[in-house]
């Protein structure tokens, strides 16, 4: 489990005849112009001069240390786990050299110091432990301050370079910025004993929480059909005194496609990747009914869940009427963009 977070922070250091139903969503339009651009999924904004404000560079330092530091106390450590392998390769030589009738128990010699041993590695674990939520911490810290500037940028108006317009972004661009928004959604790494909070896999959010401006969404909203459908958008704001939020549709250009939309048709997406060898219980179940986001599209559609994470992302059939028992094959969903589905009965 250890090594899954060291590579996690070393990382963060960053069917097509179904999918042209999607509202043009989909592979069928992959050259038509997309509308997404990084500054919705975490991409530096210009509202503060880098001159000024050197809180990420100086976080990044940080990270950079406390990621050297795990390496360096995952190498001392090493000889320790080696130590105990040879012990007990060496008591599983000398039981073999014994008689018949002999007892095979381990001699208290090697009790004590397996046991010397195993509390040492224990320790071991718990500092490299410690350095890692040190080091998910920095990234958290990181992420929060770049979405500070995009959020205040985007409400001035500003863009730099590499976060222009959404207009200007491809269908392409923006399906890669959505893998990669999942690919670097934080793990939760709770201590031992420490419940998954909400917004963590498959927990939900309570009823009174609010999603904050930036915080990207399921939303329900009337299509130009006036079919209703689940898309994925940002939140623009909430107000208080009507209960609703203003969101903006991923898939449009800046603002064309702004809705105003009550809590109910808004579902806020995980914050955290749940861990399936740690907090199991945080992740949908098989056969759970689920909104899920389909493959190189911005909607989500109902699915049940075929099989959950063993690593990052779930296997889910989407309900699909040109198949024989009403469910598509096996595809493969990010925790990102799978949440709970209120409806319970099949369409």
């Amino acid at each position: 489990m250890l090594t899954y977070v060291y590579c996690y922070c070393l990382s963060t250091a960053v069917d097509p005849d179904l999918a042209t139903m999607r509202r043009g969503r989909g592979p069928a339009s992959a050259s038509s112009t997309a509308s997404s651009s990084s500054a919705l999924f975490g991409g530096e904004s210009a509202t503060s001069s880098p001159a000024l404000d050197t809180r990420i560079p100086d976080l990044l330092k940080e990270l950079h240390q406390l990621i050297q530091q795990t390496q360096d106390e995952r190498a001392r450590s090493e000889h320790n786990l080696t130590n105990i392998q040879k012990t007990h390769e060496r008591i599983q030589y000398e039981q073999k050299g014994k008689s018949k009738g002999t007892s095979t128990a381990v001699s208290p010699y090697f009790k004590s110091k397996l046991r010397g041993l195993y509390s040492t590695a224990k320790a071991d674990a718990e500092v490299e432990a410690d350095l890692l939520r040190k080091c998910l911490d920095k990234i958290a810290q990181i992420k929060s301050i770049r979405n500070e500037r995009r959020i205040a940028a985007k409400s001035a108006g500003i863009f730099m370079e590499q976060e222009p317009p959404r207009k200007t972004m491809r269908r392409g661009v923006l399906m890669t910025l959505l893998q990669q928004s999942a690919m670097t959604l934080p793990l939760w790494i709770g201590k031992p004993g420490e419940s998954p909070p909400p917004l963590c896999g498959a927990v939900q959010a309570g009823s009174d929480y609010v999603a904050k401006p930036g915080d990207k969404v399921a939303a329900r909203v009337k299509g130009p059909d006036g079919d209703e459908q689940w898309i994925l958008a940002e939140v623009v704001s909430f107000n208080t005194g009507t209960n609703k939020y203003e969101v903006d549709d991923i898939d449009s250009e800046e603002g064309k496609e702004r809705h105003t939309l009550s809590r109910r048709r808004v579902i806020p997406l995980p914050q955290w990747k749940a861990n399936p060898e740690t907090d199991p219980e945080a992740l949908f179940h098989k056969d759970t009914l689920v909104l899920a986001l389909y493959p190189q599209t911005t909607c989500f559609y109902r699915a049940l869940i075929h099989a959950p994470p063993t690593r990052d992302d779930y296997s889910v059939l989407f309900e699909d009427t040109s198949y024989a028992d009403g469910y598509s094959p096996p595809l493969t969903v990010a925790q990102r963009y799978v949440v709970s589905c209120k409806e319970s009965k099949k369409r």
